[in-house]
């Protein structure tokens, strides 16, 4: 069989700001590549660009970017125009036949109807291969519009390449960030004497004039030389063919896909198990490059320069910790090791591990969840001892110090040592930061454990313990408490946002991954627990905004969902159903499971109940099919009866537990 066939990758793409399906792009890329694509409908919505049910298209657009939220950033357009020749987008774009598109992982194909153009582009790892074919003689152009940033072009008549660069990226800390490429032409079918470019900086666009019906273009992309670009191009396509390379690229997906094996007559089933596993394999995102001397290079953000070694970026571990990286512990080790090494070369050279990379730090959502990634590696037998060591020196670096730039490390890390608990008059959302830290701090304990570093084990074990100080017994509830140790008044656990990130006390009191049996005790025994979340399932979607004094778009997803306070929309909630497994009831995981994945998720374009987040409610799903979840990322799976109406193996039936 093909698992492409089963793979939709549209799957999440219809959302908008107010009620998220995915906030998912369709991209068609190398698995964690750097040259993702895909149509771009309409720019006046913003990040929003990509609508799937509009039948009309701008171009198709190199995007980097991993979430709405976030923006996009070292990116443009590629538009195909004849007749009218505009200078902005919103002229330049054409009807298509939504039917007649072909939107794959390895291949995208969309036919222009305004120029009578058929685009088709192919990726590898840091290039395209673009393909047009016109069905008339006008004479065409292909623009290059920008999409953030200021743009700059010169061409090479000689090498019929035309070289640009952006430096649009949003909100990161990164110097001198710039996106260079080189757009490479078949002999004669560019005429450079009529290359135009009209305007500068962020209008900047240029109009490279075509000659005959069949073009094909090599795109490559480099974060640190137009050399490297054309490197890129010469080392990835060469003289390969277009559907070489698009054979080369599907065999890579189907080898990624195929290392889980679903078998089942229930094709609902199958076609969102592998629109998710495709997307688990789409971030991070490769921000290395090779040299002349087949060595790995990147561009450090830090100071702009180049540096020796692996990069990835396009990740928020406050998300992806929960599920991508123990699904990747399983399915992907070669690929983890690399990350690993990656974000610890990050700490090399900023001196602080990573929080949310798109290109640099954005660090967007609070605490150091990479803390539950190194944890999960270093259980399970990945990366080197010098890594998981420079690791570790990261954990502990920003687990007692603070950055002045808000973006890095633990916010709160002084005042959490000095109380045990960050204030909730010194930090925003500090019960969550609390509840992460405590975590983070076993996460430490164990990484210490594996690397015999026996005399940080009992301080960072007895830190983890830290959640406790937190506790309101007379609510059942986390809730936080100022430098003199007083809990606000007037306490309602369906507000919304102050103390708690994307939640209310409901969504975020049980985040104590590591430490269930003291949890239990908090509540007065295990039996008390499992009736708090019984109670927390039964609970009414309610919520209030006064947190953030509007609504957003998680608290509408989860009142349209209505799993009680389980608010499968968002990260908080992932874990709630496997505590009845851990805890001795799998029947009510199974029950919760299956009605979550049957209600909640298809394969459709509207398939997920929220915001996707770069595979972590992809990885959510795989699991939930599988009968195992990573309840606590450094401890082994929880185990129970599966959503999967079949089987789910590895290729020969492996076991589907961590090596």
């Amino acid at each position: 069989m093909s698992y492409l066939d089963y793979v939709n990758i549209k799957m999440g793409t219809r959302s908008d700001p107010r009620f998220s399906h995915g906030n998912a792009l369709p991209l068609t890329s190398r698995p964690f590549g750097m040259a993702p694509f895909c149509l771009q409908t309409d720019a006046s919505r913003g990040n929003w660009f990509f609508e799937p049910d509009k039948p009309y298209t701008e171009g198709v657009r190199l995007s980097h970017q991993p979430s709405p939220w976030l923006g996009d950033y070292g990116s443009f357009l590629m538009t195909p125009q004849n007749d009218c020749i505009h200078d902005h987008v919103g002229g330049a774009w054409s009807s298509y036949r939504i039917q007649d598109a072909v939107m794959q992982p390895d291949y995208l194909k969309v036919k222009l109807l305004r120029p009578g153009c058929t685009f088709e582009v192919t990726p590898t790892e840091r290039c395209g291969y673009i393909r047009l074919t016109f069905d008339n003689d006008r004479p065409s152009v292909l623009t290059i519009f920008p999409t953030r940033g200021n743009y700059a072009y010169r061409f090479d008549a000689e090498k019929n390449t035309l070289y640009g660069l952006t430096d649009g990226h949003a909100g990161d800390a990164c110097a001198d960030f710039r996106m260079y490429f080189a757009l490479r032409f078949g002999e004669g079918q560019v005429d450079w004497d009529k290359f135009v470019t009209r305007g500068e900086g962020v209008t900047a666009c240029a109009h490279i004039a075509l000659t005959g019906r069949h073009i094909e273009a090599k795109l490559g992309l480099s974060y640190i030389s137009y050399d490297m670009a054309d490197a890129a191009i010469d080392r990835e396509i060469g003289a390969w063919s277009f559907d070489e390379i698009r054979e080369e690229a599907a065999a890579e997906w189907e080898e990624k896909l195929g290392r889980l094996i679903f078998e089942t007559d229930n094709e609902r089933q199958k076609r969102t198990f592998y629109s998710c596993l495709w997307r688990v394999f789409l971030f991070p995102r490769i921000a290395w490059e090779v040299d002349e001397n087949g060595q790995p290079v990147h561009h450090a953000p830090v100071d702009g320069k180049p540096r020796h070694g692996v990069r990835y970026t396009d990740n928020g571990f406050w998300d992806t910790s929960r599920t991508v990286y123990p699904l990747f512990s399983l399915i992907a080790r070669r690929e983890f090791s690399l990350m690993l090494e990656g974000f610890v070369n990050e700490y090399k050279e900023s001196g602080w591990l990573p929080r949310w990379l798109s290109f640099g730090e954005l660090g967007c959502m609070p605490s150091t969840l990479i803390d539950s990634v190194i944890a999960q590696a270093a259980v399970s037998g990945i990366g080197t001892r010098e890594v998981l060591s420079d690791a570790l020196d990261g954990m502990l670096h920003h687990a007692n110090n603070e950055c002045a730039d808000r973006r890095f490390g633990r916010n709160g890390a002084l005042s959490y040592i000095k109380y045990g608990y960050v204030p909730r008059n010194e930090q925003h959302e500090s019960v969550n930061l609390t509840l992460d830290a405590a975590y983070g701090d076993w996460c430490i304990a164990e990484v210490a454990k594996k690397l015999g570093c026996d005399d940080l084990v009992g301080p960072y074990t007895a830190r983890s313990k830290n959640y406790k100080n937190i506790f309101d017994p007379a609510t059942g509830f986390m809730r936080g408490r100022d430098t003199d140790g007083k809990m606000a008044d007037n306490f309602d656990p369906f507000v919304w946002g102050g103390e708690y990130t994307e939640g209310s006390a409901w969504q975020s009191t049980f985040f104590v991954p590591h430490d269930v049996e003291g949890l239990c005790e908090l509540y007065g025994g295990k039996d008390a627990f499992l009736r708090k979340l019984d109670e927390l399932f039964a609970a009414p979607p309610a919520y209030r905004v006064l947190g953030y004094g509007e609504e957003i778009h998680e608290m509408s997803e989860m009142a349209a969902a209505d799993f009680g306070q389980c608010a499968i929309s968002n990260q908080p909630s992932f874990h709630f159903p496997f505590f009845y497994a851990y805890l001795g009831q799998p029947e009510k995981t199974a029950y919760w499971v299956r009605r979550l994945c049957d209600e909640a998720f298809s394969p459709e374009d509207d398939g997920f109940p929220g915001d996707e987040d770069n595979g972590t409610m992809a990885a959510w799903y795989v699991f939930a099919m599988m009968g195992r979840y990573p309840l606590c990322p450094g401890k082994p799976f929880v185990s129970f009866p599966g959503a999967a109406d079949g089987t789910i193996t590895r290729p020969g039936g492996s076991p589907l537990d961590v090596k």
